[in-house]
């Protein structure tokens, strides 16, 4: 009896645990614990519940996800989304199949969508959710990267599949990120906060895919009682599809070495492989269980664990003072590369590993990519936080906020703070200022050059000392020179996210100062209550707004600001607004300007709109290459969109 008690504890506190851990990693987008972790607490669980005949009421064995909390509009699923089954067996996988035949795909790590398309348009796109109940996110899913708006077939369509980012994508957006604390973790964190915006313009900059793995409903189509069939046509329909194979039990066990061996070539986010009965009428017989379909189930790849040594804990300050521990460890190899520190998070999770230097711990590769701690061995710390700031020594201080603890170096003129915001004022979303690098950045701090941004359009008084550094010459003097002259020249919008303000990024820069008709006065100046009333502000981005502008030296650095620059206002004149109503497309290279982003900004300032997809309100699209046969030309011509060559278009802007 005793014993029967102690596992209902047991039971309790892995119920609590696994909860806690899928809020976390699917509400708020963080993680509290490795994924390594998670599965095995929820192994333990179920074997529990299995001795013990005892389900409890909040377990997520039986409940598939968490109530919802956003702003979206909510919607009920015609029918469940349940989770899959799974295992990390082979052999289980090949006898799970039997003598039937099956398809092998991807399990790809990002947010379920679940597509509607009627009259051959897309009418709906619902997010899973709990599985009972979704986020409607149809003006998102209308700016994902490869979602047809249009396909042939005009009765009820309804599938499903994962929207991701691409690995390379993922990388290319952290790269535009100056600041430490503003880089996502995964793919899959930075694909759910793209796919759940309320702002539609920030989920179309973020490359969203959408990859279908499954058809719910097509009215009148014979798929000859085939998934594969299934697949193919959804792929005649425009749809891209999941990488699948056709397996039976025989082939299954070499398939997944096959899809092992492409994990590391493979761009889109995967946690592991799906096996699906290509029977449809057999595996619908089947049925399901409270929480699993019957005809599918989940392969978990067996992560490669090593063994090591933990050599030290770095701190990594950002330029809002956050600075996040790192641990370093004697190098190993990992799923064939050589790994040898791996991200910490935050104090909290370096308190919860206890690590301490020269602990024994064990690693791995997350989704076989992103180096994580496992488990600590020995378990001697947790190593003390440093109580002064790494780079300039200032007091520190340990801060919560929803349960996690963060340290923060508390000294407003630290030197990572000055190089993380002056890195952030010169990237490219913001001033654009070529050839200025963070150790750049250092080095003309520690000279005595850069006190705020201002004295960047100064830096020609330095010409001597700036030539004579080390990695300078007269040639990158001049090259910088000739970037920061040509910043001078800039529009608010640019200017106002290179602040640094909280929680501002290029996307709400540009609402903001739309909506305060592009006056600087007039924002800085706004109270919370008129600030909320933009679309897309909420209460957080506007207590920011106000809250650096109440600083007197915030105000100071801008006027500072204000004194050097150009500040270029949209024309605000009925000429101004020759493009207004018009939406373009632009692809291929470009000559005259110097980027698509360019051309973006010059079309918006003259009221048109720039999407990324062609349909059948697209105005024009802008393309080089007029005559070629890609994909948006194809369509162009078949909607009788014109198309544009630059110089068509330089003429249409009226230039």
């Amino acid at each position: 009896m005793e014993i029967e008690q102690t596992k209902m504890e047991r039971m309790k506190k892995l119920v609590d645990l696994c909860n806690q851990a899928s809020k976390a990693y699917y509400q708020e987008a963080r993680e509290i614990m490795s994924n390594l972790e998670y599965d095995a607490l929820y192994d333990e669980l179920q074997v529990l519940e299995k001795e013990t005949g005892v389900v409890l009421s909040q377990s997520p064995t039986i409940h598939v996800g968490y109530e919802l909390l956003s702003e979206l509009p909510k919607e009920a699923h015609e029918s469940p989304m349940l989770s899959l089954d799974k295992t990390k067996d082979i052999e289980e996988l090949s006898a799970w199949l039997g003598d039937h035949e099956g398809l092998l795909s991807w399990k790809m790590d990002g947010l379920t969508i679940v597509l509607t398309y009627r009259d051959g348009t897309l009418y709906k796109a619902v997010t899973r959710g709990n599985g009972e109940i979704g986020e409607v996110v149809t003006n998102n899913a209308r700016v994902f990267k490869n979602v047809p708006l249009s396909i042939s077939y005009t009765g009820e369509l309804i599938l499903r599949g994962e929207a991701v980012i691409r690995y390379s994508d993922f990388e290319r957006i952290n790269e535009e990120l100056a600041d430490v604390e503003e880089k996502y973790k995964n793919p899959r964190n930075l694909c759910s906060g793209s796919v759940r915006q309320l702002n539609n313009e920030v989920t179309a900059n973020r490359s969203v895919c959408f990859y279908a793995f499954s058809l719910v409903k097509a009215d009148g189509v014979d798929f000859h009682n085939s998934r594969a069939a299934q697949m193919e046509w959804l792929r005649e329909q425009g749809f891209d599809v999941v990488y699948y194979e056709k397996v039976t039990g025989d082939t299954v066990a070499s398939a997944v070495i096959t899809f092992a061996g492409m994990v590391t070539e493979n761009d889109l986010p995967s946690d592991g492989l799906v096996l699906t009965l290509e029977d449809i009428a057999y595996g619908q017989s089947l049925g399901r269980t409270a929480k699993f379909p019957r005809d599918s189930i989940a392969f978990k790849w067996t992560d490669e664990l090593k063994e090591t040594k933990l050599t030290a804990i770095e701190w990594s300050p950002s330029r809002t003072g956050l600075i996040n521990p790192v641990a370093i460890f004697e190098p190993v190899q990992l799923e064939g590369t050589t790994v040898s520190r791996a991200s910490v998070h935050n104090v909290s999770i370096l308190k919860s590993l206890a690590l301490g230097i020269g602990d024994r711990i064990t690693v791995y590769k997350a989704n076989m990519i992103i180096p994580q701690i496992n488990e600590n061995l020995s378990r001697t710390g947790p190593e003390p936080c440093p109580a002064v700031c790494p780079v300039c020594g200032g007091p520190t201080e340990i801060r919560k906020t929803t349960d996690v603890e963060s340290l923060y170096c508390i000294n407003p003129d630290c030197l990572a703070k000055r190089t993380k915001s002056l890195a952030l004022f010169v990237s490219r979303d913001a001033m654009n200022m070529d050839g200025l690098s963070e150790a750049t950045l250092e080095k003309f701090i520690g000279a005595g050059f850069l006190h705020d941004f201002s004295d960047l359009f100064r830096l020609s008084e330095h010409q001597e000392e700036i030539v004579a550094m080390d990695g300078f010459g007269q040639k990158s003097y001049d090259n910088l020179i000739a970037a920061i002259e040509k910043a001078r020249n800039t529009t608010l919008p640019r200017l106002i996210y290179a602040l640094g303000i909280a929680n501002i990024g290029p996307a709400n820069a540009k609402m903001l100062c739309k909506a305060f008709d592009y006056d600087i006065e007039k924002l800085r100046h706004a109270t919370k209550e008129e600030l909320t009333e933009v679309d897309g502000v909420g209460d957080v981005i506007a207590e920011g707004i106000c809250s650096y502008f109440a600083d007197p030296k915030n105000n100071e650095l801008l006027d500072h600001l204000l004194a050097v620059l150009h500040v270029e206002k949209p024309e605000l004149s009925e000429g101004g607004k020759r493009l207004d109503g018009q939406i373009f497309v632009i692809t291929g290279s470009l000559e005259h300007f110097q980027n698509r982003k360019e051309l973006q900004e010059r079309i918006e300032a003259l009221g048109g709109k720039v999407t990324g997809s062609v349909t059948g309100k697209t105005s024009y699209l802008v393309n080089n290459d007029v005559n070629s046969s890609s994909s948006k030309n194809r369509k162009a011509r078949e909607l009788g969109v014109p198309i544009l060559s630059e110089e068509e278009m330089i003429r249409l802007l009226g230039e």
